[in-house]
């Protein structure tokens, strides 16, 4: 009887020892740095789903109030937006299960949740398909992208904006916009931002830009909304009605490969209902200056319940650049799930698609 009763306390203790090591596993532990020297970048998805729906939208100022309040211990230098900043740019007559929110209401959501971050650190929030259209997303070039994201919404954009382009009206707007940033180590970087499929005179004026020789040492980081598939495939084409339109097969052959200078491509754009895997891509090719392009894809509008469901379980990267000035690690992170303890076991995504590293030339 006694042995049976101690290997009864054996098995207990044991048990208990095991489950105190799965919990340590499990502790949460908020985002920091590697390494104190290094500085970041924030990269938010497309935000159409946070601001269809009213009840979605603290979701997303909820990620912007936490990377206003990460400025400092992150020491992040930039954020990025993939585009599709809205669902409706100009629609009439919205079916209420599919969205509850005027355009003019989404519009004014997301530049008021950016907004958060005006005159905090500069942001680059580029135009996706929904951004452009009247009754159906890019059935033409229209969109009120300049009206509610004109150059001196943030001034901390406006100090370090150096190029502005023309959007497909003539008037010169941050849909094609190129931004100066210096890193702590002083590497030189030009972040370019390119409306969605680009038309060729975009695509010539942003050739011109990247080419200039005060950028000849610049490290060129190009973010356009549409770029590749989850099977890290670059677009060929898109169903979309609009003409003179380059996908990212025309961006990689005529801007990307034949530069010397663009070593970095981000986009958003895909996605599947609660599939995290096809929200995302990476893939790496070589320029014409021999420097490696590291081409990533990020969105997550589909999660957290699907095309009509919170807007993505507010995930977003942050790419940490060492002080080594090559290495960039990146980890996938939601402030949503952080803000409980109930929730904060959820609050990493680990797989390696989610969590790696690559490096610049």
């Amino acid at each position: 009887m006694k042995k049976k009763i101690i290997r009864f306390y054996l098995i207990l203790i044991t048990g208990l020892v095991l489950t105190a090591g799965v919990h340590a596993q499990q502790k949460y532990t908020p985002p920091a740095l590697s390494n104190p020297d290094s500085w970041s970048m924030i990269l938010l998805p497309d935000p159409q789903t946070y601001v269809k729906f009213e009840r979605n939208q603290p979701i997303f100022n909820l990620m912007t109030s936490w990377i206003g309040e990460n400025i400092d211990p992150l020491h992040i230098k930039m954020v990025l937006c993939t585009g599709d900043l809205v669902e409706h740019n100009t629609t009439i007559d919205l079916d209420p299960g599919k969205a509850n929110q005027s355009p003019e209401a989404q519009w004014k959501a997301v530049a008021a949740g950016l907004g958060k971050l005006d005159g905090k650190v500069p942001y680059v929030a580029v135009a996706g398909n929904h951004d452009y259209g009247i009754i159906k997303p890019a059935d033409d070039r229209k969109s009120h992208y300049g009206t509610y994201f004109p150059v001196d919404k943030n001034p901390l954009n406006k100090a370090i904006l150096r190029e502005i382009g023309l959007n497909a009206e003539g008037v010169p707007t941050l849909e094609n916009a190129a931004y100066e940033l210096i890193s702590p180590q002083g590497r030189k970087f030009l972040v370019l931002a390119l409306e969605f499929a680009p038309r060729n005179a975009v695509i010539d004026w942003a050739n011109k830009v990247v080419n200039q020789p005060k950028y000849k040492d610049h490290t060129v980081i190009l973010i356009t909304h549409s770029y590749m598939q989850a099977d890290n495939e670059r677009i060929k084409k898109e169903n979309y009605k609009i003409a003179d339109a380059n996908y990212g097969e025309d961006i990689w052959q005529k801007l990307v490969k034949p530069s010397k200078n663009i070593e970095m491509v981000i986009a958003g754009h895909i996605g599947k209902p609660n599939n995290m895997r096809a929200h995302v891509a990476f893939r790496t090719d070589t320029n014409a200056g021999g420097k490696k392009v590291q081409q990533m894809v990020f969105n997550a509008q589909a999660l957290g319940g699907g095309w009509y469901g919170n807007g993505g379980d507010g995930w977003l990267r942050i790419l940490e650049f060492l002080p080594d000035g090559k290495t960039v690690k990146v980890k996938t992170f939601s402030p949503l799930f952080a803000i409980s303890p109930t929730t904060q076991q959820f609050a990493w995504r680990t797989a390696s698609f989610d969590e790696f590293t690559f490096t610049l030339d």
